[in-house]
């Protein structure tokens, strides 16, 4: 079975090392595996116990926290090494922290295209922590905001005790209107099983978590937002699932960069329930088949975050694509 590896990123002096002392101070995450990029950065001196391997400390959660002083791949591959001749604890999932410039994407395009790591690690969750105080000048010089919040399962915002309650509603606002995932105060988060619950999204994607995304389902319509564009395609009948996958692994091969997060629920062909898709730029995560459908209606949807592209055109792609291809989706409407 493959180990969960969840990612907390974050601007710089988002909260997340607040976040993480209070997260190995949880009894419910010793069975977890910690990188993060020095000890130091993090201020957890007076939280260890002993060191158990080189560069890795036993917390008394019994969390394992290793430093990264290379590649991921190499870190991740590490970590299975020490457990399997028995220097560290076996340990069910990982997270990964972050630096406050990283964008998400490379990240999860290491376990997508690493053979070596494919099959041992899946992508758990993007938890992504918002600076309620300063984001909105962080959304305007840096493109890595808007990438870190475009890649999120979980946003997190900090610091809103700074804040007057006009402030947080419109940040939250921003927010849901950038990306639909589910939005927190940290200091509602009190345990790592309340904030990685539901780690195994990609793997069992559940009703409520499809259903945020349904709230993206206009007619074809898109909004800006600051620097990004969310585009909502939506069909009536039925996709050719072979011809839109060639669609969508062609668009974000050629355009993953300014495509910063997709995510769909489909209606394909020759299938009784939908079937779910996430991708973050040029990184595409194998697709969920769900049990059910979580309502009546059976229309297709895709929601994009784009940063640099047309949402029109990218529309006519995919009807050009489809007529010349595919006689089952020459009927899809938006």
């Amino acid at each position: 079975m493959s180990i969960a590896l969840n990612v907390i990123t974050g601007f710089l002096g988002s909260g997340k090392t607040t976040l993480l002392k209070r997260l190995l101070r949880d009894e419910t995450m010793g069975d977890t595996a910690l990188l993060i990029n020095e000890f130091g950065d993090v201020g957890i001196d007076h939280l260890l116990v002993e060191e158990v391997a080189p560069d890795t400390v036993l917390l008394p959660s019994g969390c394992v926290c290793c430093s990264i002083r290379g590649e991921l791949r190499d870190a991740l591959a590490g970590l299975l090494e020490r457990r399997a001749r028995g220097e560290i604890p076996a340990f069910r999932r990982v997270i990964l922290e972050t630096t406050g410039l990283a964008d998400p994407a490379p990240i999860l395009a290491t376990l997508a295209n690493d053979p070596h790591l494919r099959g041992r690690f899946h992508i758990g969750l993007v938890v992504t922590l918002v600076d309620a105080t300063h984001w909105a000048l962080q959304e305007r010089l840096h493109p890595e905001w808007m990438a870190q919040v475009a890649a999120a399962d979980r946003l997190l915002i900090s610091k809103t005790d700074v804040v007057t309650d006009e402030q947080q509603r419109a940040l939250r606002a921003r927010l849901q209107a950038i990306n639909p995932a589910p939005v927190l105060d940290t200091a509602e988060v009190h345990g790592g099983d309340q904030l990685l619950l539901g780690e195994g999204l990609r793997s069992i994607e559940p009703a409520n978590e499809v259903s945020r995304w349904q709230l993206h389902r206009v007619q074809s319509t898109s909004a800006r937002h600051g620097d990004a564009q969310v585009c909502c395609l939506t069909f009536e009948r039925p996709l050719d699932w072979v011809v839109f996958g060639v669609w969508l692994s062609m668009l974000l091969r050629c355009h993953g960069e300014r495509i910063l997060r997709v995510k769909g629920l489909l209606n394909v062909n020759n299938s009784q329930a939908p079937v779910v898709i996430h991708g973050v730029q040029h990184c595409l995560h194998a697709p969920v088949h769900l049990p059910a459908w979580p309502d009546e209606d059976r229309t297709s949807r895709l929601v994009f975050i784009l940063r640099g592209l047309d949402a029109d055109r990218l529309r006519r792609s995919f009807d050009v694509f489809t007529q010349r291809l595919s006689p089952v989706a020459n009927g899809a409407a938006a």
